[in-house]
Order: structure tokens, then C-alpha cells, then sequence
């Protein structure tokens, strides 16, 4: 059972809903029964809350911002980072890759990343602080899963252009939408609104993911590209 704190992030992500919008809104309409004899309260929650039509979101906190503001667009790249993560693994599950569970645990990760971004700790109390810490077990699991791979590889003595098959490519590109998530994070950790340790797994994230590419283009026997600087 996803934690209440993961929820509201994960309800912010998706469309910039607050954590009171879609997740926690149920549908209730009395004297009204549904086909099956239950009452409509029973109902799933609808997709839309018209909550955010003005322009305004929440944070977990419960402050409205502007979708513009630079927590909705730290948010809007980890949904992004999960979806790039998402399509490589879909990628490498069909090569039977046991390392898959890995990126699985890695898209879990960033939901509790989600979490510690919504939660600003300029209006967080300290029920909202316990329910979205991030602690550095993360980043310290994420070099060792580098450590590992990096012993198989062979040097590195050029630049890589993303390729090397479609696994590998499409874990290079989830590398640059990490690097990008990464950006949006490092101004909220100094402006003291988000946890460093966010900042940190997302930047060893980008080189897990660079060196699982690497990885998987050598098991599959693929070419590495490399850069040659143009003729004149």
C-alpha cells in the first residue's frame, strides 16, 4: 500500500494535481445506486478535478502555486525520468534482462522523490517532513549497482553517442531526462525547499543509467558509437 505521502505526490505529478485533487477526491451523489447495488460513493474517483483550470496547483503541503512554479517543473521532469524509464525497461524485458527489476525500483525511488519535492520545507510541519524524508540509502545502493557494472565494461577512451541497440539507446536518453530532472532539483535543494540527498540520487542516477547502457549494448553485441570530429 503506497504511502499517503507517495499518493500526493504521485496525484501532483500527474497533470500538476495537488494531493487533495484527483487521488483523494471520491465521487458521492446520495439516493443514487450504482449497477451492481453499491452506492456510487463506492466509485472510483474521476480522472479530472477542474482543481487546476485557473493555472494553480498544490503542494503536498497544501500551498496553491502557479503550474509555472519551480516545484511543479522538478515534478514535471521525474514523471518524465519514470516514463524513459518505464519505455527502457519495456525495451529490456523483452531480452529477458533480469537487471529490470532494477529500473522497476528505480521508477519506486522517484515517486519518494516526488514526495520530498512537493513537500517544500519552507511550509512542511513535521508530520509532512516524516512522511517524505529521503535518506541517502538510495544513492549509496545506486554506486554500488554502478560499481558493479563498471568492472565488466571495458575503458572507456572516447565520447559515446547515444546507441548501441534500442535498450541501450533508449536508457541513454533516459540518462539526458535525468540530467534535466536534475537541474530543476538543484535550485529548490539551494534554496533550502527540497532534501540534498534528492539532488544527489538523481545525479548518480544519470550515471547508473549511462553505465547500464553501456552494459546492455556489450551483452547484446551492439556498437558503440563514437564521436569523430567532422572534416573540414
Amino acid at each position: 500500500m503506497l504511502r499517503r505521502a507517495a499518493a500526493a505526490a504521485a496525484a501532483a505529478v500527474r497533470g500538476l494535481r495537488g494531493p487533495l485533487g484527483t487521488a483523494g477526491r471520491w465521487q458521492q451523489r446520495s439516493g443514487e445506486g450504482s449497477p451492481d447495488g453499491g452506492s456510487r460513493s463506492d466509485r472510483a474517483p474521476k480522472i479530472y478535478t477542474r482543481t487546476g483550470d485557473a493555472g494553480f496547483s498544490s503542494t503536498f503541503t497544501g500551498e496553491r502555486r502557479p503550474k509555472a512554479d519551480r516545484i511543479f517543473e522538478a515534478l514535471g521532469a521525474t514523471d518524465e525520468l519514470s516514463s524513459a524509464i518505464g519505455l527502457a525497461g519495456e525495451f529490456m524485458s523483452e531480452k529477458g534482462y533480469t537487471f529490470v527489476e532494477q529500473l522497476h525500483k528505480v521508477q519506486c525511488m522517484l515517486q519518494d522523490v516526488g514526495s520530498n519535492i512537493a513537500t517544500p520545507l519552507s511550509s512542511a510541519r513535521e508530520a509532512h517532513l516524516k512522511r517524505t524524508s529521503f535518506s541517502e540509502k538510495p544513492v549509496l545502493e545506486l554506486e554500488q549497482w554502478i560499481d558493479s557494472y563498471s568492472e565488466q565494461l571495458p575503458p572507456l577512451r572516447a565520447f559515446i553517442l547515444p546507441s548501441g541497440g534500442k535498450s541501450s539507446a533508449a536508457l541513454h536518453f533516459s540518462r539526458a531526462v535525468c540530467r534535466r530532472a536534475e537541474r530543476c532539483v538543484v535550485p529548490l535543494v539551494q534554496a533550502g525547499e527540497a532534501d540534498p540527498n534528492v539532488a544527489k540520487y538523481l545525479n548518480r542516477l544519470s550515471d547508473y543509467l549511462f553505465v547500464l547502457a553501456r552494459y546492455t549494448a556489450m551483452k547484446e553485441g551492439k556498437e558503440e558509437k563514437i564521436y569523430v570530429k567532422p572534416g573540414p
